[in-house]
């Protein structure tokens, strides 16, 4: 990867930053950080409830809110950007020291992106099967909301009171966008329509908004039996009078919408489309490759891995067929019983190997580990089918621990790779760079929290650069079969390079695209998330070629949990960044 072009880079160097000696600066940049983030955070609850931002009364009523949807509160955020950056550009970050000049260049970076992602801000569809307002709002409540108290499950219900106005919102959207001629296309319509039908397909006492109410206060003993049945019976009422009926409207509205689908995938079917996938490419790389760069970086790791598999498929006796043919054999022969019994010794088997990892990465490769936990739970059944593994980070306060969340469709009832999988969404993946920063008190709030957006290709590319760890690092060692696990999750995201930018660049079909060797709901995922799947690779190629420079700078002066210690200090950062702090690093060491 010896050709990057770094955006961020050009994109400082061309803005006005310096100011005339004689103007004064309005505020230490430390009192513009906090300032600014407060005042950004208290316009959005969601983010406030799901970091913990606050504290005392501020943060309770915040508690019971969610997030407006609507074109005030996304027009408000631009203006918000706008303002941050103009304030920002007052400062003279050459001045800095450097743990603020990086905070100022991080933030600077990602509020640029807002502003710049306005114009194709009407391509994001808010009614879809991935992360769409109907997935998002449920995760607010079951998944981030705290209940520790009496107080927290009142905060809850009139939460969940705003659920049909936020989805109400989401209609209004995606009506307007379709009067635009903007629709998704038939299958992620068909996919969406399943997953909304889904969920309010059973009673509303058995819905997840319902039960999460018992579920997580079971264990607090400041509250009665009696009380969680009294909540989960309110909750139940709003559930059916309320949130059924503005799911059901999302139905009839997309299915209305299907008539003038096309089963047309990508981006390039919008006059547009080759500015807007540019964006999310600068967006979620950090870089400036084009469409036809990042396909020809993934072909070509395709042919790599897809060698070495190939080599270790025959130790096994696996000679015949394509890899993908011989992978799929694997898959099956390491299945879990596609019942509860199967499903429970996953999730069983997913914790024994965190708690593994966790020994592993004690053991000279990190010095520095989160002191907040992890844990493994499977998603409710109605995103099965659609979800993809994730990883939920921990509040500022500790109160929650680090949360993998795990679909348990057939597809995934396997043991092949899941060690991979594990170590990518937890030990020492993202738990390990989201929830480490989240307890660094040297950071501003912003970075800990994220509060402006991520930098995908530096927290995809970590995720996946650990699972490569445990490769370099002798955790397969007399495991061929785990061994092609961490391969087959390497080809897995090269391939990703090549169908993400095949289908928003080549005018690939979903069909052409799961010919390549992708399952049909990651091929959804890419098409309602244009570019996402290329941060993966192109971050993880990025850290191990930083890392291999400085080995080489350094030599016997090399310890790689001090080159760990110098990535996950920063958090999730531009690439541009990353190389800048890697070369301060040597330039230090030598």
């Amino acid at each position: 990867m010896n050709k990057i072009v770094l955006s961020l880079t050009s994109f400082i160097s061309a803005l006005p930053l310096a100011v005339s000696m004689a103007q004064a600066q309005p505020q230490p940049i430390e009192a513009f950080f906090e300032s600014f983030t407060a005042e950004w955070v208290r316009a959005n609850p969601n983010l406030a409830i799901s970091t913990g931002y606050f504290t005392g009364e501020e943060q309770r009523l915040l508690e019971q809110q969610l997030t407006p949807l609507g074109p005030e509160q996304r027009q408000a955020q631009l203006e918000r950007a706008r303002r941050g950056l103009a304030e920002l550009a007052q400062y003279d970050l050459g001045s800095l020291p450097d743990s603020l000049r990086i905070s100022a260049e991080v933030m600077q970076w990602q509020l640029q992106m807002i502003v710049e992602g306005e114009p194709f801000e009407d391509y994001d569809f808010p009614l879809q099967q991935m992360s769409g307002v109907n997935v998002n709002l449920i995760n607010q409540l079951t998944v981030v909301h705290p209940l520790r108290s009496l107080d927290d499950m009142d905060s809850y219900l009139m939460r969940l009171q705003l659920v049909d106005d936020r989805m109400n919102e989401a209609l209004l959207q995606s009506r307007q966008m379709a009067e635009r001629g903007v629709i998704p296309p038939s299958f992620i319509l068909s996919a969406t329509i399943e997953q909304l039908s889904r969920f309010v397909s059973g009673p509303a006492q058995d819905n997840p908004l319902t039960t999460t109410l018992v579920s997580k206060t079971a264990t607090l003993p400041d509250i009665s039996d009696a009380q969680r049945e009294q909540y989960a019976a309110r909750a139940a009422v709003i559930v059916e009078q309320e949130v059924y009926p503005a799911w059901q409207a999302a139905v009839e509205l997309l299915q209305s919408q299907q008539t003038r689908a096309t089963s047309d995938a990508g981006l390039w079917r919008f006059p547009n489309g080759a500015d807007i996938y540019a964006y999310q490419l600068r967006r979620f790389t950090t870089t400036d490759y084009t469409a036809d760069e990042i396909h020809e970086i993934g072909l070509r790791e395709v042919a790599r891995i897809e060698s070495e598999m190939d080599d270790l498929l025959r130790q096994l006796g696996l000679n015949d067929g394509s890899i993908q043919e011989r992978v799929a054999t694997l898959r099956e022969r390491l299945a879990y019983s596609n019942d509860d019994a199967g499903r429970e010794q996953i999730m069983r088997d997913i914790d024994v190997m965190i708690a593994d990892a966790l020994v592993r990465s004690a053991g000279g490769l990190f010095d520095r580990m989160p002191q907040a936990d992890v844990i493994a739970q499977p998603y409710p059944r109605f995103r099965w089918d659609n979800a993809a593994a994730s990883y939920t980070a921990p509040p500022l306060d500790g109160s929650r621990p680090g949360i993998f969340q795990m679909p348990l469709r057939p597809s995934r009832l396997t043991n092949f790779a899941l060690r991979s999988l594990v170590y990518h969404e937890t030990v020492p993946g993202h738990h390990f760079q989201i929830a480490l920063v989240g307890e660094d008190p040297k950071l501003p709030k912003f970075m800990q929290t994220r509060a402006f957006g991520g930098s995908a290709a530096s927290s995809e590319g970590w995720a996946l650069y650990a699972e490569q760890l445990a490769n370099e690092y002798g955790w397969y060692d007399g495991d061929i079969e785990g061994l092609l696990g961490q391969l087959d999750s390497a080809l897995f995201r090269a391939r990703r390079l090549v169908v993400d930018t095949g289908l928003h660049a080549k005018g690939w079909t979903r069909e052409q695209a799961i010919d390549f060797g992708i399952e049909a709901s990651e091929i959804e995922r890419y098409v309602v998330m244009p570019g996402q799947a290329t941060s993966y690779m192109v971050g993880q190629l990025r850290i191990t070629e930083l890392r291999e420079k400085a080995r080489e700078a350094l030599g016997d002066k090399f310890e790689i949990a001090q080159f760990h210690n110098v990535v996950l200090s920063l958090g999730v950062v531009p690439l541009p960044v990353l190389e800048r702090a890697v070369d301060a690093y040597i330039d230090s060491a030598l």
